[in-house]
């Protein structure tokens, strides 16, 4: 945890209540650490790029705080510099509530996890959308995805941070998960195939391809 986080994450109202629950004396350490350090680095590129999804806090210009899943295709959230994310804004229910947040209030947060992992990032920033640019749009696109890009959503990246992997319940997609049913379909067809051979009967089995 660099000085950049320190500053994002822990406000007055957060020091208080790290005294009051005993862990300010661990954290103040943090204070110290140098500033400047948000850049994205080739292991945090790297993650995004597998991300699927992830999730988008705002809060309107009152207050109100709002999260909201965004979910694509691998790399659909893609690194465009050295502090700067973007994505193309996918066509949806039409309620706009993080679109009209960010247009007065374009503190943002992304929240990124890997199931599979057990690995979380979490990126303060702010968040802008580009309504008017078609080129920086498309170039958002994922190619092969079937999606209606409305505009291009950038985030400026401030501060960033790998939390620990305590309580992440690990979740399988089925890209991970369909390898290996393969696998181990062809092992039970081939022992039926062996115990048929030897004059056996393997039994009925709902064979799932």
């Amino acid at each position: 945890m660099d000085g950049d986080v320190v500053d994002a994450a822990f406000t007055d109202a957060v020091k208080r209540m790290q005294v009051r629950n005993g862990s300010r004396t661990f954290y103040e350490g943090f204070d110290m650490q140098p500033r400047g350090t948000t850049k994205i680095t080739q292991d945090l590129a790297a993650f995004i790029a597998q991300r699927d999804h992830f999730y988008m806090a705002t809060a309107s210009a009152q207050g109100a705080p709002y999260i909201q899943h965004r979910g694509g295709p691998k790399g659909f959230l893609k690194v465009l510099g050295e502090t700067e994310l973007g994505f193309a804004d996918f066509g949806g229910n039409q309620q706009y509530v993080s679109l009209g947040n960010i247009s007065e209030n374009p503190k943002s947060f992304l929240f990124l996890i890997d199931y599979v992992e057990r690995r979380r990032i979490k990126i303060w920033g702010e968040a802008y959308a580009v309504e008017n640019d078609p080129d920086l749009t498309r170039s958002l696109a994922i190619p092969g995805y079937r999606a209606r890009l409305e505009r291009a959503i950038l985030f400026k990246v401030q501060a960033w941070d790998v939390n620990c992997n305590a309580h992440i319940l690990p979740r399988y997609t089925p890209d991970v998960l369909e390898p290996a049913f393969d696998r181990l379909e062809r092992r039970i067809k081939t022992l039926e195939e062996q115990v048929r051979s030897l004059g056996g009967d393997p039994g009925a089995f709902d064979h799932v391809g």
